[in-house]
C-alpha cells in the first residue's frame, strides 16, 4: 500500500490509543504482522514548548518500523512547527488526530472538535504539510452528532488541502464507541476521494476485516479495540489475504507467552512498579472468554510483582 511516497508491505494498521499504544506494546503488534504501528497520540503544544512527558511517547525502535506518530491540536502555527520539530525522527507516516471523543481533547477545540470546524481543519493539514517531510495523513470521524455527518465534505478538504491517506471511524464524536460502527460512510469516503482511505470501528475479527474490505473497498484497516489482548489479529488477517485460509485463534498456553513477553518489555521500559500496574489490564483483555476468566482478573488486579504475575498465571494454566 502506498501513501505518499511512501510504501507499507501490509494494510492492517494499529489504531493510535492513548494508553495503550505504548511501545511494548507496538513491538508486540509488530511481531505478529501488524503492517504499521502508530504512537500514542503526541501534543502539538508538548511538541512545541520541548515537553519532556510528550518525548518519552516519541520514542521509536527499529523492530517496530513502520510507525506513524499521531499528533493533535487545533493551532496551524503550532502544529507546523510541531511537524517541523518531528522531521528528524524516525516515523514514515506524520498522522494528525481530528477524530479523539475525550472530553479533555475535544474542550480544547481538538481532536473531534474539528469535525465541527472543517475550514480550520483543513488549515491545518495545509500547515503541517507545508512543513513536513513526511507524507502526512488524518483522522476522522463519521461527524460530530447525528444531526452534523460530514465526513465527506471533511475528507474532501483535507485532500485537497495535501493529505496523503484518510483514516476514518465509523461514529460520530457523539457516538464515542457505543452502538455499532456505520462501514457505509466508509465506503463514501473512498468514493469521494482518490488518496487511500482507511477504515476503523468493530474489526474484532478476521471475517469483520474481510466484510469491511469487501464492502467499503476501503485500502486499507485500522484496528483499535480488537487489538487489545488479540495481536495475532494482524497475522490471522494477513494469512487470510494471503491464502484464503483462517488460522485458529490462539491458544491459552500461546496467549500466556506473549502475555509474559509483553510484561519483560513493560517493565524493562517502565519499571516494575509501573509497569506491572499497566499489564494488569493487557493481562486481564489476553484473557478474557476463558474459563474463570473474572476470577483470575480479580487477581490480577492485585498483583505487584512480575514474579508474582508469572506464577499467577502459571497456575491458572495448569489448572484450566
Amino acid at each position: 500500500m502506498k501513501i505518499g511516497n511512501a510504501e507499507v508491505k501490509s494494510n492492517i494498521f494499529l489504531a493510535p490509543m492513548a494508553g495503550v499504544t505504548d511501545l511494548p506494546f507496538r513491538l508486540i503488534c509488530k511481531e505478529l504482522g501488524c503492517g504499521m504501528v502508530y504512537t500514542e497520540m503526541v501534543s502539538s503544544r508538548g511538541l512545541y514548548y520541548g515537553d519532556k512527558k510528550t518525548e518519552e511517547l516519541l520514542r521509536i525502535k527499529n523492530e517496530e518500523k513502520p510507525v506513524a506518530i499521531q499528533i493533535f491540536g487545533s493551532q496551524p502555527e503550532i502544529m507546523a512547527r510541531a511537524a517541523y520539530i518531528l522531521n528528524d525522527r524516525d516515523n514514515l507516516i506524520l498522522d494528525i488526530n481530528m477524530g479523539c471523543p475525550a472530553p479533555k481533547i475535544v474542550k480544547n477545540g481538538d481532536g473531534s472538535a474539528l469535525m465541527k470546524a472543517p475550514k480550520l481543519a483543513g488549515e491545518i493539514v495545509k500547515s503541517v504539510v507545508k512543513e513536513s517531510i513526511k507524507p502526512v495523513t488524518v483522522k476522522i470521524r463519521k461527524g460530530w452528532d447525528d444531526d452534523n455527518i460530514n465526513a465527506v465534505e471533511m475528507a474532501k478538504i483535507l485532500e485537497d488541502n495535501g493529505a496523503s491517506a484518510i483514516a476514518i471511524h465509523g461514529r460520530t464524536r457523539e457516538e464515542f464507541y457505543t452502538g455499532k460502527a456505520d462501514w457505509s460512510i466508509i465506503k463514501e469516503v473512498k468514493e469521494a476521494v482518490v488518496v487511500p482511505v482507511i477504515g476503523n470501528g468493530d474489526v474484532f475479527s478476521v471475517e469483520d476485516a474481510i466484510q469491511l474490505f469487501n464492502f467499503s473497498k476501503c485500502d486499507g484497516i485500522m484496528i483499535g479495540r480488537g487489538a487489545q489482548g488479540n495481536p495475532w489479529i494482524f497475522k490471522r488477517i494477513n494469512h487470510y489475504i494471503n491464502t484464503g485460509e483462517i488460522l485458529p485463534e490462539a491458544t491459552l498456553k500461546e496467549r500466556i507467552d506473549v502475555v509474559l513477553k509483553h510484561m519483560h518489555l513493560v517493565v524493562e521500559e517502565k519499571g516494575e512498579y509501573i509497569g506491572i500496574r499497566e499489564m494488569r489490564k493487557h493481562t486481564a483483555w489476553y484473557m478474557k472468554g476463558f474459563k474463570n476468566s473474572a476470577q483470575l482478573r480479580s487477581k490480577i488486579n492485585h498483583i505487584n510483582s512480575s514474579k508474582e504475575m508469572v506464577n499467577t498465571l502459571l497456575d491458572y494454566l495448569h489448572k484450566v
